[in-house]
């Protein structure tokens, strides 16, 4: 459950930044970007499974580039469903998406699930 918190809080906080970063991301209020990163959590949770598996052989002809367009209909589709985030246009949350996924997945790296980092050390074989 820690962990499931911290990457919650963490994820959060990759949003605020993401909407630093692009000037055509507007978040106005804690509230409203807490708000965001629930419902972007609960749409990554439920309809991008569906998604992607309905976009599969897409997903799969661009060697899965698509994955980043599915991620910034979440955005897009997020900012459609709460008040006090928006996104101006698709290209800002693919924009947005690219690097949200990058940062994301930086985090699941180094976080455990019990909320602990973890440093991943690579021994070669012989």
């Amino acid at each position: 459950m820690r962990g499931f918190a911290a990457r919650f809080f963490i994820n959060i906080l990759i949003l605020a930044g993401v909407a630093w970063m692009f000037p055509g991301i507007q978040i106005k209020g804690v509230l409203s970007l807490i708000f965001a990163g629930m419902v972007f959590g609960v749409l990554n949770a439920f309809l991008r499974p569906i998604l992607i598996l309905i976009t599969l052989p897409l997903t799969i002809l661009t060697v899965g580039m698509f994955i980043f367009v599915i991620n910034a209909l979440m955005l897009w589709i997020t900012s459609g469903m709460v008040k006090g985030f928006e996104i101006s246009s698709f290209w800002t949350a693919l924009g947005a998406a690219l690097i949200y996924s990058v940062l994301s997945l930086l985090v699941t790296l180094f976080l455990s699930d019990t909320g602990k980092i973890e440093i991943i050390r690579f021994r070669p074989r012989f």
